[in-house]
């Protein structure tokens, strides 16, 4: 028995032995050794990928997201084999540096806009210089600069491995064509099993590139930024491909739509016709900004007399993607929503928008927009004109030449309300009606000049008895030095600079027949970790609660989503004590309902709008650009497939009727919208036959 054991493991290791000498060429070991450049440029490139999950989403680890990227670290590295060894470096290089800047430009667009960048964005990199040093240095953090690790890690393992015998061994052993090969195959693998892995809507999801934070998290960086790239050129070949299908998307939906949906007056029908409307679009201001007191003073006083004086839309979403302001404009002008890919402003501004600006130049109203900073920031001063302005007031129409009078990013707003006012009184002497946007810019982030936003503090003070019986005051830091502190400071300050806009509007005598709008155009983009401090300050000790303790808030996703509400307020000089002008609105609201809701009260008509007349809807719902919606009950995050509760504030990922019912149309909306964006398609006439 002893025999007959040994005959076979002297068998078996015969047949190990040939395994080992036939793939010792290949064996773990003998390629790290030969491999060193090639392994450090995978192993830089997939940590960068995973920091970048992590400092941005919060994302410890996902494998599948790790798979994909290493079928794309692969499969572009791969091409370095098809050189000699010491020349591999000049194709390593450039592919890291090109993944570390995709990595440092997402992480520090995520870190302000809290969400990923889209490839047609480099088309707007000019904007950059419309901004100060200051400005853009600011919106960069210490831990986005983390990320540049991956081309000084390399560079510095090819200087050492330079000072050895490295690189001459490799050469005498290395087959290059092999090697190369072999890495392409196992990129392809890893791509397959990338593909074998994708749930079925993983697919619908990078095709329509809507939820760019699922994308990210399921595939990693460098596959998103790709498929964006990619899916940035539809814009450019558009006629060819695709036309039919989105047409009869279109077609249907409109019919539908005709056919479903009842157009009844109600109390608010042509209550503004013939006068004059104003639109304030207020950079980052928040509905969360007007509950807010420090040591005793109101954040926002103007604006809390003015929503308490008004029509004020307490539930009122944004809906922006990747074009933050631009998006905000587009879609409450238009009542669309902003295109999947690339932005309407720099993408697709040679089509035809049925947008307000062309709907009242229409009905003989002067239109005019009015911003302070350069007119090519966001291509504004070629889509106002699309949309239909007849004249847009840029840097270069207002007084520049006193620099106290210059914070941030341009014109203060105080000084911007001044002399727009009197640009707007002589429209009005000259042309009669008027509709005009004007657009703020202090409260723009970085909110770095808070030197210029006045006296008012974010600090803590209160009076406590020393030891000697003596009462004093006390003065803890709170929200000084911090980001959320300096945006709040800007806050206020843009609160003061609206109540100038009030007084100079009422001197110049152009609120008597003047409907005044004002909506934030998208929230601050401040980090969760912003809010817990704000939420968690212990004022007995200056320290934070303890994630345990009973008093600590927690700052999760739903909270964070559904406090990025911003304020919609309508207002005249008439509306104090009027009981249909001066309530507060709770539906839930979309930027898109703004001009359905103001057709009603200015009597325009209008085709393709995507929301409602609020005044008309008690079941509203709002579709959000990345997939997600919110209705008056439910608040559905798409990126993980469940919905809270808004009443009892319980999260489940039940598939019930509704949220079936709403996931559909949320994915027909974007659908149409992005169609109609996309392939410039009109709505056919009624007895145009499909």
């Amino acid at each position: 028995m002893n025999k007959f054991t040994n005959n076979i493991k002297k068998k078996i290791n015969k047949v190990i032995s040939k395994i080992k000498k036939r793939y010792k060429e290949i064996s773990v070991i003998r390629y790290l050794k030969t491999n060193i450049l090639f392994v450090t440029y995978v192993l830089v490139n997939l940590i960068a990928s995973w920091l970048l999950r992590v400092v941005t989403m919060g994302s410890l680890f996902n494998p599948l997201a790790i798979i994909s990227d290493l079928a794309f670290i692969f499969v572009v590295g791969s091409f370095a084999y098809l050189l000699k060894t010491k020349k591999q470096f000049i194709v390593l290089l450039p592919l890291t540096i090109i993944m570390t800047a995709t990595c440092v430009v997402n992480a520090v667009y995520y870190e302000n806009y809290v969400s990923f960048a889209s490839f047609s964005l480099l088309s707007t990199a000019s904007f950059l210089g419309d901004m100060d040093g200051d400005i853009v240095t600011g919106l960069i953090h210490f831990k986005d600069m983390i990320l540049i690790f991956p081309p000084i890690v390399l560079t510095i393992v090819h200087i050492v491995l330079c000072n050895t015998p490295y690189y001459k061994k490799n050469e005498k052993i290395e087959r290059n064509k092999k090697r190369f090969g072999n890495t392409v195959i196992m990129g392809a693998v890893m791509t397959v099993l990338t593909i074998m892995l994708m749930a079925p809507s993983d697919y619908g999801r990078l095709k329509k590139q809507w939820n760019r934070e699922y994308l990210v998290q399921r595939f990693g960086i460098y596959v998103y930024q790709l498929n964006d790239a990619i899916k940035s050129t539809q814009s450019k070949f558009t006629s060819l491909f695709g036309y039919d299908k989105a047409a009869k998307v279109v077609r249907d939906f409109y019919a539908e739509k005709e056919k479903n949906e009842t157009h009844e007056n109600n109390e608010y029908t042509n209550i503004f016709e013939g006068k004059n409307l104003v639109i304030i679009h207020a950079e980052s201001i928040m509905t969360h900004d007007m509950s807010l007191s420090f040591n005793g003073k109101e954040l926002t006083p103007n604006l809390n007399r003015i929503a308490s004086e008004g029509l004020f839309f307490s539930n009122y979403y944004p809906q922006v993607s990747v074009g933050t302001s631009s998006d905000s404009e587009f879609t409450f002008n238009t009542s669309l929503l902003p295109s999947s890919t690339g932005t309407v402003f720099v993408n697709y501004w040679k089509r035809t928008y049925e947008a307000m600006p062309n709907i009242f130049a229409a009905k003989g109203y002067f239109t005019a927009s009015m911003h302070a900073n350069n007119a090519s920031f966001w291509n504004r001063n070629v889509m106002h004109k699309t949309l239909g302005y007849k004249k847009f007031y840029a840097r270069d129409s207002y007084d520049y030449s006193d620099e106290s009078k210059v914070i941030g990013m341009g014109l203060s707003d105080e000084e911007f309300f001044k002399q727009s006012v009197k640009k707007l009184k002589k429209i009005s002497n000259k042309n009669g009606k008027f509709f005009s946007t004007l657009i703020t810019l202090t409260n723009h982030t970085p909110w770095q000049d808070e030197d210029k936003y006045g006296d008012y503090t974010v600090d803590y003070k209160h009076k406590v008895v020393d030891e000697d019986g003596n009462e004093k005051e006390e003065v803890l830091p709170y929200m000084e030095g911090r980001e959320l502190g300096r945006y709040f400071k800007g806050v206020h300050y843009a609160d003061y600079a609206l109540g100038v806009f009030f007084d100079e509007m009422d001197k110049a005598g152009l609120l008597e027949n003047t409907v005044v709008l004002i909506y934030g155009d998208h929230d601050a983009k401040i980090s969760k970790k912003e809010y817990r401090y704000f939420y968690n300050y212990d004022f007995e000790t200056g320290e934070l609660y303890d994630s345990d303790d009973e008093r600590y808030t927690q700052v999760d996703y739903y909270n964070y989503e559904l406090n990025r509400k911003v304020p919609l307020i309508i207002w005249t000089k008439n509306s104090k004590n009027n009981k249909k002008l001066n309530k507060e609105v709770k539906t839930v609201m979309g930027m898109y309902d703004a001009m359905p809701t103001l057709a009603n009260m200015f009597n325009f008509s209008y085709k393709y709008g995507l929301g409602h007349d609020i005044f008309s809807r008690n079941d509203n719902i709002v579709v959000f650009p990345n997939g997600n919606w919110v209705t008056n009950d439910l608040y559905y995050n798409a990126q993980q497939e469940e919905y809270m509760n808004l009443h009892n504030k319980k999260i489940s990922d039940e598939e019930t009727e509704e949220v079936i019912k709403n996931n559909k149309y949320a994915d027909t909306l974007l659908d149409v919208s992005n169609s109609i964006i996309v392939y410039d398609l009109e709505v056919p006439k009624k007895d145009e036959k499909n």
